[in-house]
């Protein structure tokens, strides 16, 4: 059974699980009109994989503004939700990931219902996160848990590798 706790100094270690592959199979591509957000699929002819660096984060110099939890079978750390405060009432959903060995098990989604609840017990609003317009799988998964389209950054890429992808923001109120 897996069990959603936050992660404490002991099990610092844990904030640090690698990041592994994921499909690129279609974009979400969204539109603002008349002061409403909606957005369309496009699907790509030839499904690839991406996989992000994996991070060094440092327990004790995030403490500060960072809440970690993690999803554990028995004392294994298989995903890891990271968020922090934000500059207004939404805390910043900063990370998001599960083992691929535990993927499409709900188990990306009580990590999100955890970090709701810390949210609330912060006074905050909701939680905010971006996800890349190529990214579709996760870009569908915040939808589906609840997250609504806020804003999108078409420049964010410009002058790197991944130029031509943009950054959604959603947001879920709590």
């Amino acid at each position: 059974m897996i069990e959603i706790k936050i992660i404490d100094s002991a099990h610092q270690a844990d904030i640090n699980i690698p990041n592994q592959p994921f499909p690129i199979f279609g974009r979400m591509v969204p539109s603002y009109v008349d002061k409403s957000w909606s957005y369309t699929v496009e699907r790509f002819e030839q499904e690839t994989e991406m996989c992000f660096p994996d991070e060094c984060y440092d327990y004790d110099e995030m403490s500060n503004n960072t809440v970690f939890i993690g999803a554990y079978d028995n004392d294994v750390c298989v995903g890891l939700a990271i968020i922090q405060d934000g500059f207004f009432k939404y805390m910043y959903l900063y990370d998001l990931k599960v083992d691929s060995n535990y993927r499409h098990m709900g188990i990306a989604k009580q990590l999100i219902d955890k970090a709701k609840e810390t949210a609330i017990s912060k006074g905050c609003k909701g939680i905010y996160t971006i996800g890349q317009d190529n990214n579709l799988a996760a870009c569908r998964f915040y939808i589906k848990s609840g997250f609504r389209i806020g804003g999108l950054d078409t420049e964010v890429y410009k002058g790197t590798v991944q130029e031509g992808k943009a950054d959604i923001i959603f947001y879920l109120d709590c």
